[in-house]
């Protein structure tokens, strides 16, 4: 839980950030009351560190760390597919992180991106497809095993429950958007798969979809998703933008959000844990995390060097594309 001295520290920048633009001390200590008032009145505590424990350290292999496969296991079988699931299932993995998407007629299934050209042999945007024309499509189409999985289909929601269920394997829910349509299909789930309350999490980088699923179902795990400099750059380093004032202003938004993820969101929220790129973890990093009695999972590691770190030094979970080999590394 947050610390004393820290909820101080936090609301004395925000009271100095605010009167040095204000230049009024009353504005500035009446602001800070509010923000005060509002995060006791309206944040949510988390989930019972026990319950939290059996979601977030299922089952590890001795002397090892839980091991999550990355959209199913990209790299061992086609994503976001209920052959992923049964592939991860068989190569050791802990759990599975899927990804949640709506289809034209509101079906929950899984899927990544926005539209289905990468992953299979259609075209367009997931939301703009029935579910019935979804189904038509090979999901395997685009996979370096496509001969071996040919025909796969893209799963519903349920369908992935259930067969990650049958294989014991914990869930990350990755919600992309949509809060109050995302929280509603996943609360219809954990009333119908109670066992999902101490076998899944919901996790996200939009602090407004973690925020509604607490408040939909405060029995709920929950996660942030965080990637310093996500809003000013692609995860390869490149600016989002050209502009020199968009990059300016875009990595302003950065600090700021980085800053409210640390010391504000993830307590509003009441989160049990923060899956973030893998780069930016150290043990200093786990540490002050497991102060506030949130756990740190890192994404995604795939080279044997990334494994050993965080298996050995780290000795935290970890999100990966492959429970088999080596593959290229995820940005």
């Amino acid at each position: 839980m947050l610390q004393v001295g820290d909820e101080v520290m936090y609301f004395s920048v925000v009271f100095v950030a605010v009167m040095l633009v204000t230049r009024s001390a009353t504005g500035a200590s009446l602001l800070t009351a509010f923000l005060y008032v509002f995060m006791v009145m309206f944040r949510f505590p988390p989930v019972p560190a026990d319950q939290a424990g059996r979601v977030l350290r299922p089952r590890a292999p001795p002397g090892g760390v839980p091991v999550v496969a990355h959209r199913g296991g990209s790299h061992d079988a086609p994503e976001n597919t209920l052959a992923a699931i049964r592939e991860a299932g068989r190569n050791g993995a802990a759990g599975v992180e899927l990804d949640l998407s709506f289809t034209a007629d509101g079906v929950p299934v899984l899927m990544h991106d926005e539209t289905v050209d990468r992953t299979t042999n259609g075209s367009g945007p997931v939301s703009k497809l029935l579910f019935v024309q979804l189904r038509r499509l090979d999901a395997a189409a685009r996979h370096r095993l496509k001969d071996k999985f040919s025909g796969e289909k893209v799963p519903t929601l349920q369908e992935a429950v259930e067969e990650s269920i049958r294989h014991q394997l914990t869930i990350f829910f990755d919600v992309k958007g949509q809060p109050d349509k995302a929280a509603a299909v996943l609360h219809e789930m954990y009333q119908k798969f109670p066992v999902l309350y101490n076998s899944s999490i919901v996790s996200s980088f939009e602090p407004k979809v973690i925020y509604k699923m607490r408040q939909t179902d405060p029995s709920v795990v929950t996660a942030l998703s965080h990637r310093p400099w996500r809003l000013s750059r692609f995860g390869d380093g490149t600016p989002r933008t050209l502009s020199t004032w968009g990059q300016l202003w875009t990595g302003v938004l950065d600090v700021l959000l980085d800053w409210a993820h640390h010391h504000i969101l993830w307590k509003l929220c009441g989160i049990s844990a923060i899956l973030v790129q893998k780069d930016f973890i150290s043990q200093d990093y786990v540490g002050f995390w497991a102060e506030r009695g949130v756990e740190v999972v890192g994404w995604t590691v795939n080279t044997a060097v990334e494994k050993d770190f965080y298996q050995n030094q780290l000795k935290i979970s970890y999100i990966t594309d492959s429970l088999l080999e080596d593959c290229q590394p995820h940005l």
